[in-house]
């Protein structure tokens, strides 16, 4: 076992506090980026982090966007799947079994066409196995048919979708889009309907064009920008959202591939952090910036996470 693990064992520093959920560490997986979790076993012990957010779960089943699907850029990936997946039933039949069975703390997240797509979710999710702690609400995903719509634009319609997944009876995080100039209001609206946390920020939305073939490169046209190119801004969205709304729990997620990129979004105001495109170069980086962030609080002597939450404020 190596000195930085030995470290990271006791985890008193790293313990997370996001509304009413007492994760073991601050650092978990993203949604979207790792299937529904499991695979990730293979790996690094789920147990081990903060907890794993599934791939994001509708009522039905849904096939996504056409091929191709996902490309690579010049700091991360761009990415048009369209929120492929078999519907939160059969994935509680299916892949909750396995995921649970690795004694991670599972963070289902959900998303809907309408409304009632969102309360049927929701009410899908009320007698799921206490494994699930929690659900995070996509209200922001770029990738559906109609962008114009996107809930997370709307401080109205993100409320009205946060108010109408109360029945999942667990702690609702709203996850929340970067392209928005509303954002703050927004999630202010999200925390006052029920949320008691937001997840900053999802994917900026943008294109790839296929220049042998002149047109757009994936199959949906453009899509949702992710990796290294958008921490700033996911950075920015935290750090302005904890402005506005400071006894707000913030997740932050958007680029975090080492410890120092966790602890920017913690200095901008975030309680814990996703790890999420970085996974594809590196299936272990959610246990590396895991234990890299121990190392560093071990180094700066802190006892507590608290001690720089929101830190860059002061």
């Amino acid at each position: 076992m190596s000195l930085l693990r030995r470290r990271a064992e006791p985890a008193a520093a790293l313990r997370a506090t996001v509304g009413s959920l007492t994760l073991p560490n601050a650092v978990m997986g993203a949604s979207g980026t790792a299937g529904y979790g499991a695979e990730l076993a293979r790996y690094l012990d789920l147990a081990d982090v903060g907890a794993i957010v599934t791939k994001s779960l509708a009522p039905f089943a849904w096939q996504g966007n056409p091929a191709p699907r996902v490309h690579e850029t010049s700091s991360g990936m761009i990415n048009a799947v369209g929120l492929q997946g078999p519907g939160v039933e059969r994935w509680l039949t299916e892949e909750l079994p396995e995921l649970a069975a690795t004694g991670t703390r599972v963070i289902a997240s959900i998303w809907g066409r309408t409304v009632d797509d969102y309360r049927r979710a929701a009410e899908m999710l009320a007698d799921a196995p206490s494994s699930v702690v929690a659900v995070e609400v996509n209200i922001s995903c770029p990738n559906t048919e109609d962008r114009g719509n996107m809930f997370a634009h709307s401080v109205a319609a993100s409320a009205e979708v946060i108010a109408a997944t109360e029945a999942c009876r667990r702690p609702r995080w709203a996850k929340l889009s970067p392209n928005t100039p509303d954002l703050v209001a927004v999630a202010g609206a999200a925390h006052e309907a029920g949320a008691e946390a937001v997840t900053l920020t999802n994917t900026l939305i943008g294109m790839v064009i296929d220049t042998d073939a002149r047109r757009p490169l994936l199959g949906n046209g453009s899509g949702g920008l992710s990796g290294p190119a958008i921490r700033p801004v996911a950075v920015r969205a935290v750090f302005e959202t904890h402005a506005a709304h400071p006894y707000l729990p913030i997740v932050g997620v958007g680029g975090v591939a080492s410890a120092a990129d966790a602890v920017e979004f913690l200095l901008a105001g975030a309680r814990a952090v996703q790890v999420g495109t970085a996974t594809f170069a590196d299936p272990r980086s959610i246990g590396r910036v895991r234990d890299e962030l121990s190392e560093w609080c071990h180094a700066q002597g802190l006892d507590s996470l608290d001690q720089i939450i929101g830190a860059a404020h002061r």
